[in-house]
Order: C-alpha cells, then sequence, then structure tokens
C-alpha cells in the first residue's frame, strides 16, 4: 500500500477500462512537466476514475454555434412564412495571370454542385466532378479569413466602389499601406478574360478573320477596366440555361502581386445582391466576393485557397452561416463545421489527379441540419427520430383525406371541397406537349386493353359482351371519372380479376338457366347500393391497413397478368400461323401446295360461284384455273389444298415476334435515352416523353415497308351489339324469378369486396408520397365515382370498370416532370406529377371515337400493341421493391446493391419477407386461374390479414424499413416501447462514458 500511496499523487490517466479503473503507462510526466521515476520491475499503475468526461462536450463549440444559428435562422423563416433553400450560388474563381503583354484575370473554374475546370489549352471545360481539396489549404483559408477583412452586409452599387470600401478598410487596419491602394485598385480592375470570350477570340484569331489593328483593339479591350454593365457574351451565354432563375454569384479572385509584402485578403457578403457587369461568366447579380493577392512564389497555394472557398460555398449548411454570420468567428465556427465533416483520404492510397464522378445521390442537407439540432438537443434524438426516417422511404397511410369526420359522406364532402379548388387548374395545367405524349401512349394502351378484355369477355359470356360494349363502356365511365373523380389520373378499364367473376357468373347463370344480364343487373345494383354504403361511412378509412406488403402482391399480380397475356398472345400465333419445324433446306424442291377440284357432289357450288373467278382469270384448262386460285379463294369454293406446306406461314410468325420483341425493347432503349449522353438535353428529353410513340410508329413502319400480312389491329365499325339477340336496355324483371332481385346480394358482397379492394389499391399506389402529387387524393369521391357507374355500366349491358393498376401506373409515368435547369453534373430532379384531367378525358373520347378511326387503326399490327401491354407491365413490375428483393437471392451479400432496409434488416429476414410475400402472391394466382376464382375476392382480404399476423414474426423495427408499419395505435405502443429501451441504453452510456481525472487513488500492480 506504500507504494501505492506514492504514486497517488500522478495526474493524467490516458487509457481506461469500463470498470472505472484507467492504466497508466510508465514514465509519464507529472502536472509540472517533470517526468516521473519509473516504479521498479514492470508494472501497470491503475488509476480510480472520477465523474468526468475528457470530452468537455458532446458537440464542439463550432458546431454548437453553427446549429444556433441555423435555428435561429430556421426561426426567422417561419415567421416571415419563407422557404428555408438558400438560392443557387455560381461560384466562378479568376486567377491573376502575367503575360507578356501585362497582367490579366482569366476564369479557371467555376461551380454550381460541381467543380469544372477550364482544361489546358483553355479550349474546354472539364467534366463536372466532385472537388478533392488538401487539408492545408482548408487551415490556410481559415487563418486568412480571422486576419482578413470580413465586410458583412456591404452596401455597394458597382464593383469600383466594393473595392474602395474593401480597401479602406484594409488601411484603417493598417493591413496596407496607402501607397499602395491604386496599383491594388488598377490590378483588381482588369477586365477579366472568361472562357466563353477567349474561346471566341481565339477562333477569331485562328480563322484570320481579324486584322492586326482588331486583334490589338481586342487586347485593348481586356486590359481595360471591368464593365459595370453585362457584356453581349454573358447576355448570350447558353450556359445560363442550365442556371435557375434567382441564382447569386460568388466571385472569387486569387493570385500573386510583387509589389505586395504580405497577402491582401478580403471576404465580402452583400447587403443586396448587385449585378457586377462584365466580372462573371453570367449575368447574375453577386451576393459574395472574396478577394486574395499576396506576394511571388506562392501561387499554387493561392489556387488552392481559391477552390477551398468555392467548395465552402457550394456546401449548403456553409453558405447559410456565410450568409447569417455576423462576424468573423461565425465563419471561422462554420469553416471548423465543414471540418467536423470533412473525410481525408490516405495519400498512399490515392490519387488526387482522379476525377470523382458526381454521385446520383446526395444527402439532404435538411437532415444535415435536423442532425446539427438533434447534437445540439440531445433529448430531440433516438428511436423516434430513426421512425420519421423510416417513415420518409415510404408513404404515410393516415394522411388528410383518410381522417374520419364522424358524419355521413363527411368524407366525400371533404373530397369534393379538398378537389374543388384545383379544379379549373385541372385543365389549363395541361397546356403542354408532355400530355400530347400521354395522351397518344395511353390511347393506344387503353384502346389495345379494350379490344383484348372484350375479346375474352365475348369468348367468356357468349358475346353478351364483346368488343364494341367494350369500347363504349370506357368511353362513358373513363371520361365520366376523369371528370368528376378526385384522382383523375386514374384510368378506368375492365380488369383481370373483373373477367374471372364475369366468367363464372355466366357459367353459373347457364347452368341454372338465368338471364345472365338481367342476373347481372341486379348483382350491379346491389353493388352499387352497398358502395353508397361504404362512401357513407368513411370505409376509405381502412385503406390504412393497406401496406407496402398488399400493394406490391396486387401490383406484382397485375403487372404479371399483363405479362402473361401479352405473351400468351404471341405464342397462340402459331396456331393461327403454323411453322414447319422439320423445314430442310436441301428439300426445297419438294414443297408445294396446290389447289384441286371439289368432289362431283358439289359440282352445283362449282357452277354458281366458280364462273366469276374463270371469267377473270381468263383460263380454259380445269386444273390450270384451280391452281392459279388463292388459299382464301380454293376454302370459299370447296377445293382442298394439296401438298406439304399448304398449313405453315412462317415469316408472318416470325415477323410478329420480331414486331413485338422490337417494339418493348425500343420502348425501353428510348424511355432511357432522357439519361444518355447523347445529343443536348432538350432533345433527349423530348425523345424520352414520346418514346412509347416513337417506338410504335417505328415497328408500324418497318411492318408496312416488309408488306407482310402480320394480324392488325380489329376495331367495330358498326355501332350495334356483339350479340343481336340481345338490346342496349337491360330490364330489371323478365326472364328471372323475382326472388332473384335479393338474392343476387350475396355474389354482389363477394364483388363490392372486389371493387372495394382493386379500387382502393390502386388509389393508394397512385397516391404514394414518392409521386410529390400537390392536389391531394380523393379516395371517397373516386369510390362513389366507381358505385355510380356500377349502376350506368349494369343498366345497358356494358362491362364493369374500376381502377386499371398497370395503365395507370403507365399514364403517371409518362406524366413525371423534372428539373429543366440542372446543374453540371447533377442528375434531373424529380418534381412530381402533372395533374390534370385532360389527359385522361382525351383518352376516352378518342376510345369512344375508335369506331370512326377504323381506317387508320387497322394499320397497326397487334404484335406491336403486344409489345407495349409487355412493356407496361415490365415497367410497373420493376417500380416495386419486391423486384429488388427477389434479386438479392441471386447475389452474393458482397454485390448486393446498399439498400437502405440492407442496413437495418438481416438478410435472412428480408428473404423470409421476400419468401411470404411470392408465396401470397403464388396463391393469388393459382386461385384466380382455378375453379376456386369465386374466392378470389376473399383472399385479397386475406392480404391485409396475413400482413397483420407478420407483426408476430417480425419485429415493428423490421417491418418499419421492409413495409410501411399498420395503424398509428399499435405504433405508438411499439414506439414507447423502444423509447423506453432507448433510455435505458442512454443510461448505460453515460455509465460506460470515457472518464479521466486530475488526481485520484492509485494503486500499482506488478506484473513481473
Amino acid at each position: 500500500m506504500s507504494k501505492a500511496s506514492a504514486l497517488g499523487a500522478s495526474d493524467g490517466c490516458p487509457a481506461e477500462r469500463k470498470d472505472g479503473l484507467t492504466l497508466q503507462a510508465e514514465g509519464m510526466s507529472n502536472s509540472n512537466g517533470e517526468e516521473q521515476e519509473p516504479p521498479s520491475r514492470t508494472s501497470v499503475v491503475i488509476c480510480q476514475a472520477v465523474g468526468r468526461s475528457i470530452f468537455t462536450s458532446s458537440i464542439s463549440p463550432a458546431a454548437e454555434r453553427v446549429s444556433l444559428m441555423l435555428k435561429q435562422e430556421e426561426e426567422e423563416e417561419v415567421e416571415e412564412n419563407e422557404g428555408t433553400n438558400c438560392p443557387v450560388l455560381f461560384i466562378q474563381l479568376s486567377e491573376l495571370f502575367s503575360t507578356p503583354e501585362g497582367l490579366e484575370w482569366r476564369q479557371t473554374a467555376r461551380w454550381i454542385k460541381f467543380e469544372e475546370k477550364v482544361e489546358d489549352g483553355g479550349e474546354r471545360w472539364s467534366k463536372p466532378h466532385v472537388t478533392t481539396l488538401s487539408l492545408h489549404s482548408l487551415f490556410e483559408l481559415r487563418t486568412c479569413i480571422k486576419r482578413g477583412a470580413v465586410l458583412l452586409d456591404l452596401e455597394a452599387h458597382s464593383f469600383k466602389q466594393i473595392l474602395e470600401k474593401v480597401i479602406g478598410t484594409q488601411i484603417e487596419n493598417h493591413a496596407l499601406r496607402p501607397e499602395l491602394s491604386k496599383k491594388l485598385m488598377y490590378v483588381l480592375l482588369l477586365k477579366p478574360q472568361h472562357h466563353i470570350t477567349k474561346s471566341q477570340l481565339r477562333m477569331l484569331v485562328e480563322m484570320g478573320v481579324a486584322s492586326c489593328s482588331d486583334k490589338a483593339n481586342s487586347r485593348s479591350d481586356l486590359v481595360g477596366e471591368v464593365s459595370e454593365v453585362p457584356l453581349k457574351e454573358q447576355l448570350n451565354n447558353h450556359f445560363k440555361k442550365k442556371i435557375p432563375a434567382g441564382t447569386e454569384v460568388a466571385n472569387i479572385l486569387v493570385g500573386e502581386a510583387s509589389f505586395l509584402e504580405k497577402p491582401f485578403v478580403a471576404f465580402v457578403r452583400l447587403q443586396e445582391p448587385v449585378l457586377l457587369g462584365g466580372l462573371a461568366e453570367v449575368a447574375f447579380p453577386s451576393r459574395f466576393l472574396f478577394i486574395l493577392l499576396g506576394p511571388r512564389a506562392k501561387v499554387k497555394a493561392y489556387h488552392e485557397i481559391g477552390r477551398a472557398v468555392a467548395t465552402l460555398l457550394t456546401d449548403e449548411l456553409f453558405q447559410r452561416v456565410a450568409r447569417k454570420a455576423r462576424d468573423a468567428e461565425d465563419l471561422t465556427a462554420g469553416i471548423d463545421e465543414f471540418l467536423d465533416e470533412l473525410t481525408v483520404l490516405p495519400p498512399g492510397k490515392w490519387d488526387p489527379t482522379t476525377r470523382i464522378a458526381p454521385p446520383k445521390c446526395l444527402p439532404s442537407p435538411q437532415k444535415r441540419i435536423a442532425l446539427h439540432f438533434r447534437e445540439w438537443n440531445p433529448h430531440a434524438s433516438g428511436h423516434l427520430s430513426a421512425a420519421d426516417e423510416r417513415h420518409a422511404h415510404g408513404h404515410q397511410h393516415v394522411s388528410e383525406e383518410l381522417k374520419r369526420t364522424g358524419r355521413l359522406f363527411g368524407g366525400l364532402l371533404k373530397d369534393i371541397q379538398r378537389k374543388a379548388r384545383w379544379y379549373c387548374s385541372d385543365f389549363y395545367d395541361a397546356l403542354n406537349i408532355q400530355c400530347l405524349s400521354a395522351i397518344l401512349y395511353i390511347y393506344l394502351a387503353t384502346v389495345t386493353n379494350a379490344i383484348t378484355f372484350g375479346g375474352m369477355l365475348g369468348d367468356a359470356t357468349d358475346n353478351m359482351q364483346g368488343v364494341l360494349e367494350s369500347f363504349l363502356g370506357t368511353a362513358f365511365a373513363g371520361a365520366f371519372f376523369c371528370l368528376f373523380a378526385g384522382q383523375p389520373l386514374t384510368i378506368l378499364s375492365s380488369t383481370g380479376p373483373v373477367l374471372v367473376f364475369e366468367r363464372l357468373l355466366f357459367s353459373f347463370s347457364k347452368d341454372y338457366s338465368l338471364d345472365y344480364l338481367e342476373f347481372r343487373l341486379w348483382i350491379g345494383l346491389w353493388v352499387a347500393f352497398f358502395g353508397l354504403i361504404l362512401v357513407a361511412t368513411e370505409a376509405s378509412y381502412l385503406v390504412q391497413y393497406f401496406t407496402r406488403f398488399t400493394e406490391e402482391g396486387f401490383c406484382a399480380l397485375i403487372s404479371f397478368i399483363f405479362i402473361y397475356d401479352a405473351v400468351k398472345k404471341m405464342l397462340s400465333l402459331v396456331e393461327h400461323y403454323p411453322v414447319n419445324w422439320d423445314y430442310k433446306i436441301s428439300d426445297v424442291t419438294l414443297y408445294s401446295c396446290t389447289c384441286r377440284v371439289p368432289e362431283r357432289d358439289n359440282s352445283s357450288l362449282l357452277n354458281e360461284t366458280l364462273s366469276p373467278t374463270f371469267s377473270s382469270l381468263g383460263e380454259q384448262s380445269e386444273f390450270g384455273n384451280w391452281s392459279l386460285l388463292t388459299k382464301q379463294e380454293c376454302v370459299q369454293l370447296g377445293g382442298h389444298l394439296v401438298g406439304n406446306s399448304c398449313n405453315f406461314v412462317p415469316d408472318i410468325t416470325f415477323m410478329s415476334y420480331i414486331l413485338f420483341l422490337g417494339t418493348f425493347l425500343c420502348s425501353m432503349a428510348l424511355k432511357n435515352f432522357k439519361s444518355s449522353r447523347y445529343f443536348p438535353a432538350a432533345l433527349r428529353r423530348l425523345v424520352g416523353d414520346f418514346s412509347i410513340i416513337l417506338a410504335i410508329l417505328i415497328f408500324c413502319g418497318i411492318d408496312a415497308a416488309l408488306g407482310l400480312e402480320t394480324p392488325k389491329l380489329i376495331v367495330p365499325n358498326k355501332f350495334k351489339p356483339t350479340n343481336p339477340e340481345r338490346g342496349w336496355v337491360v330490364f330489371p324483371f323478365g326472364a328471372n324469378s323475382w326472388w332473384i332481385c335479393l338474392a343476387s346480394s350475396v355474389p354482389a358482397i363477394l364483388v363490392i369486396i372486389l371493387i372495394f379492394m382493386d379500387q382502393q389499391i390502386t388509389a393508394v399506389i397512385l397516391n404514394r408520397k414518392e409521386y410529390k402529387l400537390q392536389k391531394g387524393a380523393g379516395f371517397h369521391l373516386d369510390f362513389f365515382c366507381v358505385s355510380l357507374l356500377m349502376i350506368f355500366t349494369s343498366i345497358l349491358g356494358l362491362p364493369w370498370y374500376v381502377s386499371a393498376t398497370v395503365i395507370s401506373l403507365a399514364h403517371m409515368d409518362s406524366l413525371k416532370k423534372e428539373s429543366t435547369t440542372c446543374a453540371p453534373g447533377e442528375q434531373p430532379k424529380f418534381l412530381g406529377i402533372r395533374e390534370q384531367r385532360v389527359t385522361g378525358l382525351m383518352v376516352f373520347i378518342l376510345t369512344g371515337l375508335s369506331v370512326f378511326l377504323a381506317p387508320v387503326l387497322k394499320f397497326i399490327p397487334m404484335p406491336v400493341l403486344y409489345g407495349i401491354f409487355l412493356y407496361m407491365g415490365v415497367s410497373a413490375l420493376s417500380s416495386i421493391q419486391l423486384t429488388d428483393r427477389l434479386q438479392l437471392l441471386l447475389m452474393p451479400a458482397k454485390h448486393q446493391p446498399d439498400f437502405i432496409y440492407l442496413r437495418h434488416v438481416p438478410l435472412r429476414q428480408v428473404h423470409l419477407f421476400t419468401f411470404i410475400q411470392v408465396l401470397c402472391l403464388a396463391v393469388l394466382w393459382i386461385i384466380k386461374s382455378t375453379a376456386a376464382a369465386i374466392i378470389f375476392p376473399l383472399m385479397l382480404l386475406a392480404l391485409v390479414g396475413i400482413r397483420k399476423g407478420m407483426e408476430y414474426i417480425f419485429s415493428l423495427h423490421h417491418l418499419a424499413w421492409l413495409d410501411d408499419i399498420m395503424p398509428e395505435k399499435d405504433r405508438k405502443e411499439e414506439e414507447e416501447k423502444l423509447k423506453r429501451k432507448q433510455d435505458q441504453d442512454e443510461s448505460d452510456n453515460e455509465d460506460s462514458e470515457l472518464m479521466y481525472q486530475e488526481k485520484g487513488p492509485e494503486i500499482n500492480i506488478s506484473v513481473n
């Protein structure tokens, strides 16, 4: 114990253990700086820690100061009802060069989001890239800000006034000798040589257009003072198109001046942005000015400091600090905060000449600001904030549209009030060429869908509902919905689940000798009645239970139906246009097909019908006449086709496959052309918007050029029911017994479940938060319109219509808005959807007029339209998370993409979630395709129950990342548990926090 007491007065305990004891190395200095005599033999000094952390604060003083500034700024902007986004800043770096003719300013780099350098030779700009800085340049910049002149909220109206005030301030601070002011003013006022000006002058020189005197005049212009008004080159600079309106400029001037003995540094922030004439490359008002001139031999250091200033100003957090700073200390705090977030690359593992390509995704400044606030106020962090971050990746279910009012039809009335104020804008917002592309694309998709499902309905109902009924119903129901619904971007159509029910209903009616249309009428009326009850009771509130799990399962099912139907239709061509798979090129002389004379008992038919044909052919030989007949004429006249090539039509089959796959691949390629590197951005955007129409036109042209008789689009050209035994109006009483009107309420329950699930799941998918819709949803109003349409379509014997998931998603995809002004290297920003009613309305009007457009539509090959079907199915399938998780099953862990949920959920849990989702999808497909299809609506409801049961398999934390959380009550209960767990963890962390002591009891234990 005596040795322990002797060493007990030592200071400093650098290494700590969890039990509160700290290990001290031998030979440590005491508080007086004298080195202690080490204990005898090898020993370990153990210190008893005291309750004080070696980190004086959980946040650095600079970060705390920045957080306070940003918080104050946010509060001021909230009070003024202003946005929190800073104006875009165009930053230009100009350097002072010495030439045989004298000094001149040259633009060497520029920034908006990323850096662009003038390449050696000055002929072109480099590709945009992420700026890489030396750490030393940031420290030197920090010193410059502390020692230089910092003028904030300076009032000036010209560049010359700014320089006069800056130089005057430096003279007052004895940082500049008065006799150097004129020289300095002369140098700073030299006319800058921008890259655009330089390249134009060089072109004139190289072409020999300008005479020697012209060159001299041009040179004298360059050495003159900077213009106080924008130059012609600035106003005509096409680079301005990439810069949004309201942009401000930061000018950075660096260089070496032989007459200076020490650096001249000034940072200026103008009170109001001022247009400084020809100082910058673009004619935008300037807000910031940084000047660094110094003695010779340090030009590279000046260049790097200038790049450091520019890089700091591209950082939105520092830019906010620079705009709100009150003195130089605030600016240095902003630099220190920037250094806190800095990532350093080891010099031996990195090539500084490598240019880092701009990333596709950048961290949100709002999240970084929120992080500062949480660090400054630790009580605001934790699992609840993490939960908010999770919900940012998916849509929120409890929105304004789904809040219950507790009154009959209260939700419907609120939807009407909400949508009424947007009604006029729903028409003039369509004044854009993108809407024309959407109309043509969705029109062809809708016509194809109407023909396809109309044909299937005709086969399933003995033509009680056929193609013409499908056209009329689609036109009226769709136009009515687009005019009065809450979400006019929705496209109504006959869907696969409804078709399954129609087939079962017709079979049941036929088996029990019921009038199908009358029975169907009563079912439709009951469905409309149940639908109005659901609207009155605000049943759309239940869509909160439709999480991503349910939405993706339903969307994937409909997408697979589109893909399956497209492929099935193409494979069926082999039956109509067979291919000889045993064809051998060496036997080409043996293949033939001849029309032979019919039997003698058909001579009467021959005499009656053949004479016109023979007279036209002008042949006398009976065999010769028959051999000249076409295949169709031979069959019509009762002849016999004889030969081993009569039944094969390989050209049409294979050409149809080429058109099918070609249209699909061309649509995908042209859609992705928007993000390619070829041609100007405006042309790429135009091609991307019209990609589907261009693909259709290209392959329609190829088909017409080759002239093969591929199957074409057939549109009804007569206005009459497909089945002549039915009329246009279905009467409720007649063929069936009176009790059918009551009994039909039973199947109507299944139909209303199907319609409700189909309509509302599609509505939830279309109104996701990530689509950035501004005009709100209308769940109650949409379902009210669908219920009213059930009455109309049932009375007229037209197909039942509900939201078509895939076509509606294609409609929204064709109306996506992206930013037209993008900084070099920046990806176009998704701005939302062009919300309006015109595109859908025009689509359905054209669908109704398609009967009159039959002469034009008959030139469109069906394989081309099936290719569009395949494209829509694949596009909808690729937009859901399920597809990404299915791909993970085939990837090794090290090659998997950095999906956000993979950071928080174990991979086996991800695969288990995917397996359950795929299993449910398979069960839905099997039920849809078998005799058990009558319970298909109930299985859609079962998806919600299965998702609820998954909470017993997965934790809420994992489900929040993989899916959406269920209603608020369960969420709050679970998050309260997480909060309690977090508080316990924080308490444990405080106990184990790294500690130190100045003077504490020690025990020295010998270990040898």
